[in-house]
C-alpha cells in the first residue's frame, strides 16, 4: 500500500510544492518519494503511538512540509487517529543510531506501507542535501501522540 492516497491530489502537490521550494534544484519526483515516506511515517507513527520511531533526515524534510500545512495536517492526523507531534534536534552524526531507524522502517512496513530504502540512510549519507537542519535520534523524545492510543 502506498501512503500518497492519504492526501488528494491537489493536497499533496501543495505540499509537495513546499519541499520543492526550501530545496531549490530538487527533482519533483524526489519530492514526491520524500513526501510519500513522510506520510507513511505519519501514519504508523499515530498508529503506533510513536513509541521506538523516527524519521530518516531526509524523510524529516517531507514531515515538515506536511506540518507547515497546518490545517491539512492536524487533519490528516486526526483521520490516522492521534496528532503526532515534532521536536527538532540539531543533526549530529555521533547521536544517529541506525537500530532506531531499522526499527521505524520494520514498523512503517508492518503498518501495510511500503519504504523507499533510498531515503532512510545516515544523516552525514544524504541521498540529496535538504533544508531541513534537525535530526531525530532516539526512541525517547521527538515523537508524542495526542490523544495517547488506548491499549
Amino acid at each position: 500500500m502506498t501512503a500518497r492516497t492519504l492526501l488528494s491530489d491537489a493536497q499533496f502537490n501543495e505540499v509537495r510544492a513546499t519541499i520543492l521550494d526550501n530545496n531549490p534544484g530538487m527533482e519533483p519526483d524526489l519530492a514526491s518519494r520524500i513526501l510519500t515516506d513522510a506520510l507513511a511515517f505519519v501514519a504508523a507513527a499515530s498508529a503506533r503511538g510513536g513509541r521506538g520511531m523516527v524519521p530518516s533526515r531526509v524523510v524529516d524534510e517531507g514531515w515538515h512540509a506536511l506540518i507547515l500545512h497546518t490545517g491539512l495536517y492536524q487533519n490528516l492526523c486526526a483521520l490516522l487517529g492521534g496528532f503526532v507531534h515534532h521536536t527538532p534536534e540539531r543533526p549530529d552524526p555521533g547521536r544517529f543510531d541506525s537500530a532506531v531507524l531499522a526499527r521505524t522502517i520494520a514498523a512503517i512496513e508492518s503498518a501495510g506501507y511500503s519504504v523507499d530504502t533510498d531515503l532512510w540512510g545516515a544523516p552525514d549519507a544524504e541521498l540529496v542535501s535538504v533544508a531541513a537542519k534537525c535530526q531525530h535520534s532516539d526512541d525517547g523524545g521527538p515523537i508524542v501522540i495526542i490523544p495517547k492510543p488506548k491499549g
